[in-house]
């Protein structure tokens, strides 16, 4: 009767380690399977065809009426459409065409004007591996990095076209109100806080009456700080 009750244990415990172990690796499958999908959504190519071409914004305006501007950062994977929604929370799991996503969009903040005449214009993004979405702004840190890629393109729904020269990044806290709580005059707060804690900062060419514009990403899943890269906006028939 013992030997029957020990055997029926260690098949017992087998079974369980069994089950255990198929829970776990369905787990990780799942895991694996999420994390493709997120990484395809972000990296997703059929959106380059609503890219404007030489101004002419149509295909974007086509995309979605919510599609305030291209962005392209030159020599990285950031060249994405602009989205604003209601809130600052819309897009950050849903994809520009309106579907669900967990890489979300590119978004401009929603106390911000559509048409970038703001002193100051914020953009966010996830911080998404491979330096997809806002993933290569943590490179923003080494000022070799910026030195090779300060340079980019907006191109806003309305046909004004923009030449940005990135000239700071900085760590703060999303809660840092001179950053994320975009000014309605002028600038001159804001560069004194990056003169005092930015990373990297090169204000040639940048004054309190200059149109700014952030790219802004999570640092970590962890924890509330975020990395924000600044350029200076210069109309392209002045460049």
């Amino acid at each position: 009767m013992l030997r029957k009750s020990i055997i029926f244990s260690h098949k017992t415990i087998n079974a369980i380690v069994v089950i255990v172990a198929t829970l776990m690796f369905l787990i990780c499958l799942y895991a694996m399977i999420d994390a493709y999908i997120v990484y395809v959504n972000a990296n997703d190519q059929g959106i380059m065809k609503y890219k404007p071409e030489s101004g002419n914004t149509e295909k974007l305006r086509e995309l979605s009426e919510n599609a305030v501007a291209w962005l392209t950062v030159d020599d990285t994977r950031i060249d994405y459409p602009v989205m604003q929604g209601e809130n600052n929370t819309e897009y950050l799991n849903k994809a520009p065409n309106g579907e669900f996503s967990l890489s979300g969009s590119i978004f401009l903040d929603s106390r911000n004007d559509k048409t970038f005449s703001d002193p100051y214009s914020l953009i966010y993004g996830h911080h998404m591996e491979y330096g997809a979405m806002f993933g290569a702004l943590d490179e923003y840190k080494d000022k070799i990095f910026l030195e090779k890629h300060k340079t980019g393109s907006l191109t806003v729904v309305d046909g004004d076209e923009y030449h940005i020269r990135f000239f700071a990044a900085c760590k703060a806290q999303a809660t840092e109100k001179v950053i994320f709580d975009p000014p309605e005059s002028n600038n001159q707060a804001l560069l004194e806080y990056l003169n005092k804690h930015a990373v990297i900062y090169d204000p040639r060419g940048v004054s309190a009456g200059s149109k700014l514009i952030a790219l802004s990403t999570c640092q970590s899943a962890e924890n509330n700080e975020r990395i924000i890269v600044f350029g200076v906006l210069t109309p392209q028939d002045q460049g």
